[in-house]
Order: C-alpha cells, then structure tokens, then sequence
C-alpha cells in the first residue's frame, strides 16, 4: 500500500464516521507562541479544546481529522538510525465533546483491521496520586478482545508535563509488530499548580505517524526504505550520513515552503541547522579528501530537492509554488558553508593530527555523550576548548564537528563545549552592548552575525535620515520625525518614529529608494569624538530618551567635513566603512507602534 493510499484510507474512514477534514497547517504555528514550530495535529485545533473557539461554527461537525506536517529536533542527534525524523507527517482524529475513550478506542482498532493489521498490545495509565488508574480504557480493550494491555506510569501514559496549566488527561498507546504505531489522548482534565479537576467537556485527540504505519504496512525495516523516501526522492545514500541527508533535506524543503527564512535564531536557525548538516553529509558520501576538502555536493542536492518536491507535491502543492525560492536558498547557503567547512576542517585536522593520542577501550565507552559501539578504534579526543574555537574562529558548527569525531573514532567533549559556550556568553554580554550603542544586542555568537549587524546599523542611520528627507518639516509631507526607538538583530533594523499617519506605499518606495541611492555611492563613514555642545551645533542628531557624556562619538555618512555630511548621529558604532558594503536596503513592513508613533522593519541583502 502506497503513503498516498494509506492517507486517502485514513481521511476518508473517519469522514464517512462525521469527522470534518481540515487541511495541515503551516509550519510555523500562526497563534501557538509557546513552540517555534508545529510538533503535532493538535496545535491547530488548541482553542476548541479550551473553548475558545466553536468547532461547530468554523468545522460543522464537533470531531475532525487531519493529516499535520510537523517538525521536532528534540531527537536530532538519534536521526541517521533506523526510525527517527526531524520532519514527518500525523495522522489525526479528534474530538471536541463529540465522543470520547470508548468510540476512539473502537475507530482506532477497526481502521487497523481494514488495513490488515492485528494489534499486539496496547498500554494503558497506571495512575497515581494525582489521578486515577485508567480503568475506562482497560475495560474498552478487554471487551474488544484484545488480551495484552499493559500499564505504564505518568512518564509514558499522561500527556501534559507536570506543572504545566491546560487540559491533560492519560493515553492509551497502540503497538504492532514492536513498533508504536498510534497514540490516543483523552482530555478529561485541568491542570492548574498541579492540581487536577475533571473537565465539563472532555476531548479526543490522536496521533499516528504516517512514516512507521508506512514502513509496517509496506513490511519494511526501516522507515527509509519506504515510498516516502524511496520513490520521493529515487537515490538512496547507504548509512547513517545517507539517513541524515535524506532526513534534513525533506525537513528543508518543507520549511522554506512554508516561508522560514535563514537567520541565527529560533526557526531560522533550525533551518540553517538542517541544511548545513546535510551540505555536510552530501558532499562527505560524494567524496572526501584527506585534507578535509570536499567534492562538490550541490548537484545531488538540487537534484534530490527537485525530485521530492515532485513526490509530495502531489499533497502539498506549496512546495512546486516555492520551488525555485527552495533552491535558491540551497544554492545560496550552500556557497556559503562549504568555506567555513573547508577551513573549519582544516584546523580541525590540524589540531587532531598534533595532539591524538590512543584511549583505552573503557575511557572511551565512559563518554555518555556518545553511543559508539564498543569495537570503534579510539583515534583521540577534541577538547572543549579546541572545538570552541573552531567553532567561534571558523563557525564550524558544533553538530557537524560531532559528526565528524563520530565517524573517527574522536570523543567530543559536549558538556564542555556547552561550559564554554556559556563562558563566552557572559563575556560577550559584558562588552558588546557597549560596543554596539545599546541596540540589544547581547552576545554575538560568529562572524558573520556581526558582520550582517553592522550593516543593518549603518543602515538605520541611512533610514533615519530619509525619514527626514521624505516626511520632516521641510518636504511635501511636513510632519515631524523624531527618533523614538531602535533595535537591531541579526534579521532587521526595527526604527520607531514620531509622525501622525500611516505612511503611504509611495513614501515607503520613495525611503527605500533613497537609502540604496546613498548606498550605491559608495559614501566613506566616519567617527569623530568631540564635545556634545559642539556636535549638537553641528545638526547632529541625537536620541533624546539617551544620556550622552560631556564627550561623545559622531558618525557621519558622506563628506568628512560634517556641515557637508549627508547623515550625522550620536552613537558608539561599530559601522562599515562605506555604505557599499551594505547591499540592498529593504523595508518589509510599516506599521503603528503606538498613538503618533510609526514602525519600520527592515532588511538588507
């Protein structure tokens, strides 16, 4: 049975039984701010478990079923072996008040019966002395004729951390051929302070991974060897590199379709992640040298990405839409990476090569860290302090360096990498928020952060001074422009401004325009210290919610001399050289921050 016609069985059985289907949703979780991305069918569906919504109004029907893309990195390390993903596919009942344990229970055992499977064992909640054993459930399994339920504690069985506030309530699992296949959920809690009442309106909410039903019911060993690797994208890569890879571009493309975009945090830097592991991997199963260089890999990566986007275009349609932007984000990034991974490798050889030295066979299966097998040769260890600065010198990242040891034999020390993460951490704080005039920086993690920041603060002064040009006292716009706030992060500039309307696309366009016209002139930027009575005399511009001292530093944009400066600011930098350095200026967003008070979000590229 084929991935598409295990889906189209699951959504029509429970359609023909009143679910209404309800399409995935995105990736990126568009009222969940507690997860960065969408980890379950159930996300969506949140508000009509607490009531906030009406599943009647929005569905027709109190019980719908859906088929979720999601994502999780918890297990990020464990993929490469036979059954862990980052990316997979849910498959989803739920209740809101319309059923609950006994008709879950039954549509669950007679949708595995039509597709030929017979249930092993299914666990069951154990209780506690929070809530009770499970009782319901246990009895719904015995009269269906299943004789092996097994009970098992909060750990395995409960869903709802301890502590948190929300419904909650205990899980029945469902097991065949050694593998969990289906996770059922019921509702009939509230959690508060760790205090549990029964809830008015108990639900239902399931989930099965459309992956190992696949690889069951296609009698496969693994889940990589099913159509959803396999015919999705035709080449199969042997090992854990070829597992990784497969794994990291389905994750990438599924993503970038659903518009994340790379940068060095939250989701972004899970993208980033994925997609310089598998550059990694590529280009080490399409040859390796020596010296730690790399044949070329890009390819077999666009040829893998153009062939999964014809697989599971079929059921998601926005990865065809997107699939030049997908590619052209692999190509970009791709281009980036391989130099840190040349040059990281090299230092990395370099210092392996000095300092290996042979560990006994019990020192190296002592390393929790790592699950090698008892029979690796131990070729040495990569110190915390040596890994950091591979890291921080040549932005290795610290994954890819694991792989790297893994495949050699070398410990990697990740608990001291982590100590001197966060050592660098406290220092960077300490010193960058000085050195970049109090825009919220905090710790800058590698070069290329830095570098990006710098533009973008450049940059603002750029937009600051436009603002002036195309809405102050003296153009066809008149209304005054004061600075009111700024932030910088490694994405955006974010400027707030006093002006007493939403500006129009055609002032936007017009901003935009003469920021990259002062760009494109390549301007030399330029500091100055002298005392804040003389800059204030020289027009310079100042925040005024900030206290300067008696001497302060000027950047200026342009000529020198400042009477003839084109932008003139309070501020201690850093800055580019000349505005050349920038590259495209970008406004994506205007929008108001408060009564008076406009904001602009920003890029550059």
């Amino acid at each position: 049975m084929t991935s598409q016609e295990i889906r189209k069985k699951f959504l029509d059985f429970f359609e023909s039984r009143g679910h209404k289907i309800v399409s995935s949703s995105s990736l990126l979780p568009k009222d969940d701010p507690s997860v960065l991305l969408t980890t379950a069918g159930m996300q969506q569906f949140k508000p009509y478990y607490t009531g906030d919504k009406d599943p009647v109004k929005d569905f027709g029907s109190l019980n719908t079923v859906s088929i979720q893309k999601s994502m999780r990195t918890s297990d990020i390390d464990e993929v490469g072996d036979e059954s862990h993903l980052t990316f997979f596919e849910m498959l989803g009942n739920f209740s809101f008040g319309g059923y609950f344990k006994e008709e879950a229970i039954k549509y669950a055992k007679e949708f595995l019966e039509n597709l030929g499977l017979t249930i092993d064992y299914v666990t069951v909640f154990s209780g506690d002395y929070k809530t009770p054993f499970d009782e319901d459930s246990y009895k719904i399994w015995q009269s269906l004729g299943v004789t092996d339920i097994r009970k098992s504690g909060r750990e395995d069985n409960f869903w709802g951390p301890t502590g948190s506030e929300g419904p909650c309530g205990p899980t029945t699992e469902i097991y065949i051929k050694g593998v969990e296949i289906w996770n059922l959920v019921f509702n009939e809690y509230y959690s508060k302070n760790d205090i549990f009442e029964k809830l008015e309106m108990p639900g239902v909410d399931t989930g099965m991974g459309l992956e190992r039903l696949a690889m069951v019911l296609q009698n496969k060993k693994s889940i990589f060897e099913t159509d959803l690797f396999e015919s999705a994208f035709m080449r199969q890569f042997s090992g854990r590199s070829g597992r990784i890879f497969l794994d990291h571009i389905r994750g990438a493309i599924f993503l970038i379709a659903d518009g994340v975009q790379l940068s060095n945090k939250e989701a972004g830097y899970i993208l980033r992640r994925l997609m310089r592991r598998a550059i990694f991997h590529v280009r080490k199963l399409t040859g390796e040298s020596e010296s730690g260089g790399f044949s070329v890999g890009i390819n077999e990566i666009e040829m893998t990405i153009n062939s999964g986007v014809s697989f599971y275009g079929k059921e998601y349609p926005e990865l065809v839409t997107n699939q030049k932007r997908i590619l052209t984000t692999f190509e970009e990034e791709y281009g980036r990476f391989i130099k840190t991974l040349d040059a990281g490798f090299r230092e990395l050889n370099r210092l392996h090569n000095s300092e290996s030295k042979v560990y006994s066979t019990e020192e190296y299966v002592s390393v929790k860290d790592l699950k090698f097998r008892e029979s690796y040769k131990i070729l040495g260890k990569l110190s915390a302090k040596d890994a950091f600065h591979i890291f921080q010198s040549f932005g290795l990242p610290r994954e890819v360096m694991k792989d790297y040891c893994e495949e050699r034999g070398i410990i990697f020390d990740d608990k001291g990498f982590e100590e001197e993460f966060k050592k660098h951490q406290e220092i960077s704080r300490a010193g960058v928020e000085k050195k970049f005039g109090g825009h919220g920086i905090g710790s800058i993690q590698d070069k290329e952060m830095a570098e990006k920041m710098t533009r973008l603060h450049t940059a603002t002064h750029l937009l600051h001074q436009a603002l002036h040009d195309v809405l102050g006292g003296d153009s066809p716009a008149g209304g005054e422009v004061k600075q009111m706030g700024s932030d910088i992060t490694p994405e955006r500039t974010r400027f707030d401004f006093t002006f007493p309307r939403k500006v129009t696309p055609f002032e936007i366009k017009k901003i935009e325009d003469t920021v990259n016209s002062k760009i494109k002139l390549n301007l030399p930027v330029t500091a100055k210290k002298m005392s804040k009575e003389k800059a204030l005399q020289f027009g310079a511009r100042a925040f005024f919610k900030e206290k300067y001292p008696e001497e302060v530093n000027v950047y200026s944009i342009g000529d020198p001399d400042l009477t003839k400066a084109y932008s003139k600011e309070f501020c201690d930098g850093p800055h580019v050289k000349n505005t050349g350095e920038i590259g495209i200026f970008k406004i994506i967003k205007e929008e108001s921050s408060s009564a008076g008070i406009r904001r602009i979000r920003a890029i550059v590229e």
